[in-house]
C-alpha cells in the first residue's frame, strides 16, 4: 500500500504549522513575541554598526569569520520572514526583499563583491521599514514618529553608504581608519554644501560625486525639515481608498470620504 499521500500531507501540515509559529513571532503581539522582536531589532543594529565599519576592517583576519556568521544570520531571518509572510512571490517583490537578498550576497561573496560591500548599508533602511521593527514601537505610542524617524534614517544611510563609496574607490587600499574619517568628513561638508575645500576628490569623477552628494543631501536635508515642522499626522490606512495619514482628530478620510475608526493613543 502506497503511504505517500499521508506522507505528504503530514510534510504541509507541520510547514503550515512551522509558518504559523513564525507569523506569530514576527507579526503577534504576545510577551514573547514582543521578546522575539526587540531581540531581532537588537540583532540587526549590531549587524548594521559591523556594516558601517566594514570597509575598515576590511584588511583584518577576523573579518571573514564575522562576515560568514553574518550571512548565515541573515540567510535565516531572510528565510524566516519569507514563510511567514502570507504571499512569498508578492514578498520577494518588495524593495526591502530585494536589498536584504543582495546584501546577503555581498556577504557570501566577499571577495568577488568588495567593492559593493559599502551598499550593505542599505540594510539600516530596510530595518526601517520593516514591521519587526515598528510593530513594538506603534504599540508603545511612538507611530507618530515613523515618518520623522524615516527621514532621519534615510539621511544617515545616505551619509554612510557615500562614505563606503568613497572610501572603496577614491582612498584605495592602505588608507584605514584615518581615511575612512577623511572620507565621512568629505560626505558631512559636501552634504551640508559647506566646501572647505581641504580635502577633495581627484579628477572629473570625484567632482561629479560632490555634486551628487550635495544635490542628494539638501534634498534630504528639505524632507527631514518636512517631517520634523510640519502638522503631525497618524498612520491610520484607509480600508476604503488605502491613504495611510490622517489628521488624529479625522473622523472621515480626506480622499475618498470613508468613516474612519481611528483609536486613541493609549488604546
Amino acid at each position: 500500500m502506497d503511504d505517500r499521500p499521508d506522507s505528504e500531507a503530514q510534510h504541509h501540515l507541520g510547514l503550515d504549522a512551522i509558518r504559523d509559529r513564525l507569523r506569530l513571532l514576527y507579526h503577534g503581539r504576545s510577551p514573547r513575541a514582543l521578546r522575539f522582536q526587540y531581540t531581532v531589532m537588537t540583532v540587526d543594529l549590531l549587524i548594521i554598526t559591523f556594516f558601517i565599519a566594514s570597509p575598515v576592517l576590511r584588511e583584518r583576519p577576523f573579518f571573514l569569520w564575522i562576515d560568514y556568521s553574518i550571512a548565515a544570520l541573515l540567510a535565516l531571518d531572510i528565510t524566516a520572514r519569507a514563510m511567514a509572510s502570507s504571499d512569498i512571490p508578492r514578498w520577494l517583490r518588495q524593495p526591502t526583499s530585494i536589498v536584504d537578498i543582495f546584501i546577503m550576497l555581498t556577504l557570501l561573496f566577499p571577495l568577488w563583491l568588495a567593492n559593493l560591500g559599502f551598499l550593505r548599508v542599505l540594510r539600516l533602511w530596510s530595518l526601517s521599514r520593516s514591521g519587526v521593527f515598528w510593530q513594538p514601537l506603534i504599540r508603545r505610542g511612538y507611530g507618530q514618529w515613523r515618518e520623522v524617524v524615516q527621514s532621519v534614517v534615510n539621511l544617515i544611510t545616505f551619509l554612510f553608504v557615500v562614505t563606503g563609496f568613497i572610501y572603496t574607490f577614491f582612498f584605495r587600499e592602505g588608507a584605514g581608519f584615518a581615511g575612512y574619517i577623511d572620507a565621512l568628513y568629505f560626505t558631512v561638508t559636501s552634504m551640508t554644501t559647506t566646501g572647505y575645500g581641504d580635502i577633495l576628490l581627484p579628477g572629473p569623477w570625484g567632482k561629479l560625486t560632490a555634486v551628487v552628494i550635495m544635490l542628494a543631501g539638501v534634498t534630504l536635508f528639505i524632507r527631514l525639515g518636512q517631517a520634523i515642522f510640519r502638522p503631525q499626522k497618524v498612520w491610520h490606512p484607509c480600508p476604503q481608498c488605502g491613504l495611510q495619514r490622517h489628521d488624529p482628530d479625522a473622523v472621515h478620510c480626506k480622499a475618498c470620504g470613508n468613516l474612519l475608526k481611528i483609536p486613541d493613543p493609549g488604546d
